[in-house]
């Protein structure tokens, strides 16, 4: 899923931004200034030593100025944005760039905007997707579902039944079923969804006495004896036993059901729909029908992530959390009124029936997780064939908004670059379809989700949007691999899943956009690191849920990539895929697999930036100076005193120029908690800094890694404490 960063970002930039200019305005006096300079004493940091490294590394002595486009991989001219843009709409967890395109810089308040002629997606190959079954089974299917729906479209409600066929996957007869009910987290304020989102969920919330539900009716076997189990229903509650809570029901057997055996179980449901919030629900006569029916929970084997006895994976719908399921066929009757258009997870099995007053759409899909639906009278419907030496043939289906009807080579173009590039990548998309659902203006509680085979966008709001339309479609494509088929358990490790669509993402946008993500000011926004391997609710809410799971994840991977290198790390994400699909991998799969690919342990890495919260933050501390000769050629033996504040990474690259002009590089093996180097030099120290072309992308407080070893007293304080005074207010009001 793509989140939007809303006010958050907004305010972190301005903080970001008045504090980089005081500090600058502090460091970049020049050092000839008629007042009395004195060296900076003992091992204290100088109110104003630090510059942020922000700067170019190729002009340290003039942080003034700009900055400069650098090569992309593209051949393309990119700009690393100094800030966060203010465009609305920016995603937690996506990166931030400014397209610069070949003939030289746009205007400033045009860099955010689409580009005037964007690359084209490469070219098709002839083909014709063919929509049926697949010829052999690519995941355990554990499940089969058939689904017949009715949407009511003037009450606002979805009458179904469901046929539900589940093979035991273990080796233990297990005596009862467990079914997630999705809807029950809008039917009260009380349910553990809204009490923990407070009725938000990205800049959406929900409408005021606008609730929904789900209530299943009867559910029986079907084995020759039918037998009701609806009076066996118990709600349960194993993550924070909360009895208002009904999003998951335990439903006991008459017989258990052994291992490699199969149930098959017939239920009736009806689900009232809120106002579009939270990835379901209406928006006028628009309809998003995502985790609509009784959803069966997954039954884990032993040794399935790391699983030591097997067992039901339980648990409720949280305000941060996705969802978990497992694989199967879906055979689903939908039946809508005659002026709906439905798009839905699968391909359409026969030709729409239409008696005048409905229309019922047959949709199958195997092999996939979930199955989810949209309608709405106003879909503009566009469809394509394409395909590539690594994609075979699928069928890009457009269901657009009216008012992004001209927008559809856009949408129809990044669609297209995205499952080219990741089939390339990772491994080939192996269905016959792909749809891509516009919500309208008033449906974005609906976008930016992803579901097997099916996606939405941001709701068309903007008549003229920014390359985020693209960056929200390419990643919600991404989970096509990583939610879709790697399959995760979002539940529990949601960094797998988020953190590598948002990787992906940034190589997508940077590759065929040239838009090439910030990461010193992504990894200067995490403010409240935590461990990635973390239950999604218990994350100290959603702002550190989201700075931990996207940005965070994908700065690790991030960093994964600049100590393998990009072939390297390409392979690594190839054989995860490869090795990993359609089975449910979890965190220790994907170490095995990075020490497997480069032959070498990972422990420590994942030990501090996975399995525990760090990030990287090296410091210059200090520095002395002293003339060591009184007779003949001065030499000045020049001491700097570093330390290490945050997780290890090594080799960390340190400048050192002095007061002649002149520059030393050299590298720390970061491992010790405090160092003191010295140097011998013909002029004294001017000044340290670390890691000068800003390689380390988890150094998250870069504001400690520079020291001038000679500073104004007086002009020091004096902006010191301004700066000091200013955070204290601003941090006072600011809410996070």
């Amino acid at each position: 899923m793509k989140i939007r960063l809303g006010y958050r970002i907004a305010t972190w930039g301005s903080i970001f931004a008045l504090t980089f200019t005081a500090t600058l305005l502090t460091n970049v006096l020049p050092e000839s200034s008629p007042q009395p300079l004195k060296p900076a004493a003992g091992w204290m940091l100088p109110a104003d030593a630090a510059i942020p490294s922000v700067f170019p590394v190729d002009e340290p002595t003039n942080p003034l100025t700009m900055l400069k486009p650098v090569p992309s991989t593209t051949g393309r001219a990119v700009v690393a944005a100094p800030r966060w843009p203010s465009a609305k709409g920016q995603a937690d967890g996506s990166s931030t760039g400014i397209f610069l395109p070949s003939g030289g810089a746009l205007p400033a308040t045009a860099r955010l905007n689409e580009p005037a002629a964007p690359p084209p997606a490469p070219p098709s190959l002839p083909t014709r997707p063919a929509e049926k079954p697949a010829p052999k089974p690519l995941s355990e299917r554990i499940v089969e579902y058939h689904l017949s729906a009715e949407l009511d479209a003037q009450g606002k409600s979805i009458r179904g039944t469901s046929a539900l066929t589940w093979k035991n996957p273990g080796s233990v007869p297990v005596q009862e079923l467990y079914f997630h009910l999705y809807p029950n987290a809008f039917e009260s304020k009380k349910s553990t969804f809204m009490k923990e989102s407070g009725g938000r969920l990205r800049q959406d919330a929900s409408k005021e006495g606008s609730f929904g539900g789900m209530t299943v009716s009867s559910i029986k076997t079907l084995d020759g004896n039918e037998i009701e189990l609806g009076d066996r229903i118990e709600y349960v509650h194993p993550d924070d036993g909360n009895k208002d809570d009904r999003t998951l029901i335990k439903v006991p057997l008459p017989k258990a059901v052994g291992p490699g055996e199969k149930v098959t179980l017939r239920t009736d449901f009806s689900v009232k729909l809120p106002q579009v919030f939270a990835r379901m629900g209406y928006a006028g006569d628009f309809v998003m029908a995502g985790q609509w029916f009784p959803k069966v929970a997954v039954y884990e084997p032993k040794g399935v992530r790391g699983r030591a006895d097997e067992g039901w994976n339980l648990h409720q719908y949280h305000g941060n959390s996705e969802f978990y399921s497992d694989f199967g066929i879906f055979d689903v009757k939908l039946k809508v009124p005659s002026a709906y258009t439905v798009a839905a997870t699968g391909f359409p099995t026969k030709p729409v029936a239409d008696d005048g007053k409905t229309r019922t759409y047959t949709f199958y899909a195997d092999d996939v997780h979930d199955f989810a639906w949209s309608a709405s009278p106003h879909f503009v419907f566009f469809e394509e064939p394409y395909a590539t030496p690594h994609l075979p043939g699928v069928r890009i289906k457009l269901y657009l908004d009216p008012k992004h009807e001209r927008l559809k080579a856009r949408y129809m173009t990044a669609a297209k670059k995205a499952l080219a590039r990741y089939s390339q990548w990772y491994g080939s998309y192996p269905y016959s379809t792909l749809s891509i659902v516009v919500p309208p203006a008033d449906g974005n509680g609906a976008g930016g989700m992803e579901y097997p085979t099916l996606v939405t966008a941001w709701g068309a709001a903007e008549e003229n949007p920014t390359l985020e339309l693209e960056r929200v479609l390419v990643h919600e494509i991404g989970h096509q691999f990583w939610y879709g088929m790697v399959a995760s358990n979002e539940f529990e490790e949601a960094w797998l899943d988020e953190g590598f669509a948002s990787y992906a993402e940034d190589r997508i946008m940077e590759a065929e956009y040239g838009v090439r993500p910030n990461l010193l000011v992504e990894s200067s926004y995490i403010t409240n690191p935590a461990p990635l391997k973390l239950h999604s609710w218990n994350y100290g809410g959603h702002h550190q849920y989201a700075e931990n799971v996207y940005t965070r994840a994908k700065l690790v991977l991030k960093a994964m990539e600049r100590q393998t290198g990009l072939e390297t790390m390409d392979k690594i994400m190839r054989t995860y895929f490869q090795r990993w699909k359609f089975k449910h991998p979890g965190t220790a799969d994907f170490q095995r697999t990075v020490e497997d690919v480069t032959k070498t342990s990972w422990q420590e890495f994942f030990h501090q930036y996975i399995y525990n919260g760090m990030m990287v933050d090296y410091a210059v501390t200090g520095i002395k100076v002293r003339k060591a000769t009184e007779n003949g050629p001065p030499v000045y033996e020049n001491s700097v005193q570093l330390r290490k504040l945050g997780g290890t990474y090594h080799n960390v690259p340190i400048r050192f120029h002095f007061a002649d002009g002149s520059e030393l590089d050299k590298t720390w093996d970061g491992v010790d908690s405090e160092v003191i180097m010295k140097l011998n030099h013909a002029s004294p120290l001017a000044w340290v800094s670390l890691d000068p072309q800003h390689s380390i992308v988890l150094e998250n407080k870069r504001i400690n890694n520079f020291m001038k070893t000679v500073v104004d007293t007086k002009l020091s304080v004096r902006w010191n404490m301004g700066i000091v005074k200013f955070l204290e207010t601003l941090f006072g009001w600011v809410v996070w």
